[in-house]
């Protein structure tokens, strides 16, 4: 694709743009792409015949997976709200819907129920710590 186009285009114009948020529109766009090498690797993987081929493929895929880890850190480390969402949800045990009520004491299906515009979000301004 040529930039501008599909996932490469920014929302606003680019000029508008500080430089912290374009190195975040970098790694994000680095981390979409990372996960979707993932996805290939392990689709030519699965459907391959060739056991040498699929380690090979089963490799690479791996080393996708270090990468978009990387990328994530680095995303963490710039992104306040992000590293508390994070902690809230990696790592946690049990019912992955139920870590949200144990964090918050409001059940996903509450928030759910009451629609979309209730519900936690990851915001530009909570990205940016405001």
């Amino acid at each position: 694709e040529k930039f501008g186009e599909g996932h490469f285009h920014y929302a606003e114009n680019e000029e508008n743009l500080d430089p912290a948020t374009v190195d975040s529109h970098r790694a994000i766009l680095s981390l979409m792409e990372e996960f979707e090498a993932v996805d290939w690797y392990r689709q030519r993987a699965g459907a391959c015949d060739d056991e040498e081929l699929r380690a090979i493929l089963l490799h690479n895929m791996e080393e996708e997976m270090e990468h978009a880890a990387m990328i994530l850190e680095w995303l963490r480390r710039r992104t306040p709200r992000l590293d508390e969402i994070l902690g809230t949800y990696l790592f946690s045990q049990g019912d992955i819907t139920q870590v949200e009520k144990k964090a918050t004491g409001k059940d996903a299906g509450e928030i759910v129920g009451k629609g979309v515009a209730n519900a936690p979000r990851l915001t530009v301004g909570t990205m940016k710590g405001a």
